[in-house]
């Protein structure tokens, strides 16, 4: 298989209207289009009953004790963990394609309950729904596509992979409020073939994309 976008290149940034927040003069940050990328792929294996569609931040801090805090720096060597941003499956055998802001267009404080895909798929909870929770004006349950949001001192770029996944699941075997680790379980053993393509954001002043 093979995974193209139409918003960013392989490796290239991804632009801050696809993001959940860019860069401003004052504040460090403020909310952006939030809006899902474009993404298509193909060469799909016979006997493909469904897809399965991840986003995940493989460079989020371990250790919340630097980050976005004034006079501070979130280090490069700090361990990284996963950050899910999007998790969507049974997407139909004929989808090929999904549309730039089909899925996400704007930012919903408190999470979307139903966000939009294509028909007959189900999206599951982001980890924005952990990195609110308490916050009084965005704690919520945050489902489908919610773009990306680094630290603003993180001396780290990120990086975010999409993947698409070709199962021969009908449907897959999960709950209404599926996890990354929900997921993991459902498809052992029934993934035929996948693709992905990385891009790249940082809200650093100090780091230039190119």
């Amino acid at each position: 298989m093979k995974l193209i976008s139409r918003s960013f290149r392989p490796n290239g940034p991804i632009p801050g209207r696809c993001a959940f927040a860019v860069r401003a003069p004052k504040g460090h940050v403020r909310l952006a289009d939030n809006r899902n990328p474009h993404l298509a792929w193909t060469a799909v294996p016979e006997g493909t009953r469904s897809f399965v569609l991840t986003c995940i931040d493989a460079d989020a801090p371990t250790r919340p004790d630097d980050v976005n805090r004034e006079g501070r720096i979130v280090p490069t060597e700090l361990p990284r963990a996963e950050f899910v941003h999007w998790l969507m499956v049974d997407i139909p055998p004929g989808v090929r394609e999904i549309a730039e802001g089909s899925c996400s267009d704007g930012v919903a404080p408190r999470g979307r309950t139903d966000p939009a895909g294509p028909p007959g798929s189900r999206q599951g909870i982001n980890d924005y729904t952990g990195w609110f929770k308490g916050d009084a004006a965005m704690d919520g349950v945050y489902r489908g596509y919610d773009g990306p949001c680094p630290p603003w001192n993180d001396a780290r770029v990120h990086h975010y992979r999409f993947e698409i996944l070709a199962t021969d699941l009908e449907h897959c075997p999960v709950g209404d409020a599926f996890t990354l680790a929900d997921l993991g379980k459902a498809l052992a053993g029934h993934i035929l073939d996948r693709a992905s393509i990385t891009g790249r954001y940082s809200l650093n002043p100090r780091i230039r994309l190119r």
